[in-house]
């Protein structure tokens, strides 16, 4: 498996303008303004934002890249969620900035905003997190309903580094690597997550519109894939047990400008619920009988 960085430090990896060499060399995410939080194992910085395998198109493999345009994402999402473009104000501070500007507005929990909110798990043993909470306040401050919302890309499998230290260089250069991506994960880790979070929400009686769940469109469609299909993920209103998917892709139609981040866009929301998600996970598709058996005696019959 081989691939190319398409995105680095927020800039198209052929983007030779002063902007994209200089956020590289201070080793800066454009999109938090402060030093990339994304390390490899020795914990130099990485910064790379997306990788392009050599059969598809450039997939994001960091969530801060979603991110882009000042958190662009958890405004689509309470549009989606309470119907209107709220305010969003860091949650610790949120009620009391309602009572005195007397509107609603949405109190965000995540980090950088409001802090994470650890919940407890089953038995009081540990905890867990989800990445946000947008909880929708009127206009005294009070509770009315909140939503969680999870982000994930993808991770990568090999090694990008030869790739990096071309791309640090000036003039910038791109090289292949052995970088790929590890689309294992969907059944190890995204879908039990997705399922075990959705439960736990659907329990919640402010939680009125369920688990939204931001991520690549490339990784939306391996999810469905796993799934069997997108006809398992049949289509249901926002309820409790909902869960959302917020598909982001890049928008490829704007304009490719040197120095500028290449935007995003909400592709689709296709929201069904943590029921159908569950069923259609554990239905695994199995291959025909004996495909062991036929695989090695196919071994023992080469020279």
């Amino acid at each position: 498996m081989a691939g190319i960085i398409w995105d680095f430090f927020g800039y198209r990896a052929n983007d030779q303008s002063n902007e994209a060499v200089s956020t590289a060399w201070s080793k800066t995410c454009p999109y938090l303004k402060e030093k990339c939080e994304k390390t490899l194992n020795d914990g130099e910085i990485s910064g790379v934002c997306a990788i392009k395998p050599v059969k598809s198109g450039p997939v994001i493999c960091c969530p801060i890249r979603l991110y882009a345009d000042d958190y662009k994402v958890l405004s689509a999402v309470t549009r989606k969620a309470f119907g209107d473009d709220l305010e969003l104000v860091p949650g610790r501070g949120a009620s009391a900035t309602a009572k005195q500007r007397s509107r609603s507005l949405v109190a965000v929990f995540g980090k950088r905003w409001g802090g994470e909110l650890r919940l407890p798990k089953k038995g009081g043993k540990g905890s867990y997190f989800v990445d946000w909470v947008l909880a929708l306040l009127d206009h005294n401050g009070e509770l009315i309903e909140f939503v969680a919302v999870e982000v994930q890309t993808i991770d990568t499998t090999g090694n990008y580094r030869n790739g990096r230290l071309a791309l640090l260089d000036r003039p910038r250069e791109i090289v292949k690597t052995t970088a790929g991506l590890n689309w294992e994960n969907v059944s190890k880790r995204i879908l039990p997550q997705i399922i075990y979070k959705g439960q736990i929400l659907q329990r919640e009686e402010l939680c009125k519109k369920g688990l939204f769940f931001v991520c690549p469109s490339e990784v939306y469609e391996r999810i469905a894939a796993r799934l069997g299909g997108k006809d398992k993920l049949v289509k249901y209103p926002l309820q409790p047990a909902s869960v959302t998917f917020v598909i982001n892709d890049y928008d490829h139609s704007a304009s490719q400008t040197d120095g500028r981040s290449v935007p995003l866009q909400v592709r689709d929301m296709h929201s069904t619920t943590v029921y159908r998600v569950q069923e259609a996970f554990n239905n695994v598709t199995l291959p025909e009988e004996n495909v062991y058996k036929h695989a090695i005696l196919e071994a023992l019959t080469k020279n």
